[in-house]
């Protein structure tokens, strides 16, 4: 079985119930082939809220062969017509741009990590210290794969789109004990409407495995992540671009700089405002108490005289007695002479007509 989710903890960083959510950028293939663009998106990331920012290590021919048969030309979507081995060429993070992206990440104090598609993937990242592996949505099936990446011991985080639950049960048993292991409900639609998003996934994956579970998100805007972290999402993924203008592979459903700050502020907020069980007086509502109702007396009552309906009520402020009591007290004779505006209180009432 999996790691308990308390343990699971990514370059230091705890992740849970307890903590607010493990925010990830992920950068895909939004450099647009450039290398500046690369190291642009790792300080926008870091600029933005990000905890950790996410590459995918791959290489056209480790992911598929150059062929345009059935089935290797891509029908419908974003990418329709390209083959599969034209878009994974535009759309890989050269090998050699690992080194530099880690450093700049590393300099700057943020988590880099990667999703490695092959052996020579995992091999490649773990010469670079990769603190975690993302194992794909598109890859869950693929448990060699997911055996070699949790042979390391490091946290595996794997997302499920696509797959049937027996298929994610069968991808938590390849990990076993091998390695602490986190879920992202996800749905592989690009972009994912939100009525496909099935949020309520989250929670059930959380008590069918008893791991830390997450969302892998590719609908447009801010409200699902949000939603999310309500239903218990300890790590929210999301693409991260520059500039949608600008293109990129996956900049349609990617977030901008601002827009990525206002995600990780709102699920911030989110999970702050979940707090705990409770009920009573929280800092905030300091005072409220005295401005509740309470029994008053809204004319002048004479020594003697019983409490009525016309000279007793229910109003605010809240420092008479409280209003359960009015049935009780009508009929009631007071001790002494009562202005109106007096908040009542058991020692103005007669002393055969004390409380008990």
């Amino acid at each position: 079985m999996p790691s308990p989710a308390a343990s699971f903890i990514i370059d230091g960083r705890p992740i849970g119930p307890a903590h607010p959510p493990y925010l990830i950028a992920e950068m895909s293939g939004n450099h647009n082939g450039e290398l500046n663009r690369a190291l642009a998106l790792i300080d926008a990331a870091k600029a933005a809220g990000a905890d950790a920012v996410k590459l995918q290590t791959y290489t056209a021919d480790t992911i598929t062969i150059d062929h345009d048969g059935p089935g290797f030309r891509l029908e419908g979507g974003l990418w329709a017509g390209r083959t599969l081995h034209d878009l994974y060429r535009e759309a890989h993070t050269p090998w050699e741009w690992h080194e530099p992206l880690f450093a700049r990440a590393r300099a700057l104090g943020l988590t880099i990590f990667s999703s490695p598609f092959d052996d020579t993937a995992v091999e490649l990242l773990e010469r670079l210290d990769a603190p975690a592996f993302k194992i794909a949505s598109f890859e869950l099936i693929d448990h060699g794969l997911i055996r070699r990446a949790a042979r390391s011991g490091k946290p595996l985080i794997v997302s499920t789109g696509l797959a049937t639950l027996g298929e994610v049960a069968e991808a938590v048993e390849a990990v076993g004990d091998a390695a602490p292991l986190a879920l992202l409900h996800c749905v592989s639609g690009y972009p994912t409407p939100p009525e496909d998003c099935n949020l309520r996934t989250i929670p059930h994956l959380a008590e069918m495995f008893g791991v830390t579970v997450g969302l892998s998100d590719h609908s447009q805007g801010v409200a699902v992540p949000v939603a999310a972290t309500a239903l218990g999402a300890t790590i929210i993924e999301k693409h991260f671009t520059l500039s949608r203008a600008e293109g990129g592979v996956d900049s349609a459903f990617s977030l901008e700089p601002a827009e990525f700050k206002a995600m990780a502020d709102s699920v911030r907020a989110a999970w702050a405002a979940l707090g705990r069980v409770h009920y009573g007086v929280e800092p905030s509502e300091a005072g409220g108490r005295n401005y509740r109702r309470s029994l008053y007396v809204v004319a002048d009552v004479a020594a003697g005289e019983p409490l009525t309906a016309a000279n007793l009520r229910s109003i605010r402020p809240g420092f008479g007695l409280e209003p359960k009591h009015l049935p009780a007290l009508l009929g009631r004779r007071t001790v002494r002479p009562l202005a109106r505006g007096t908040p009542l209180r058991w020692d103005m009432l007669a002393a055969e007509d004390d409380a008990p």
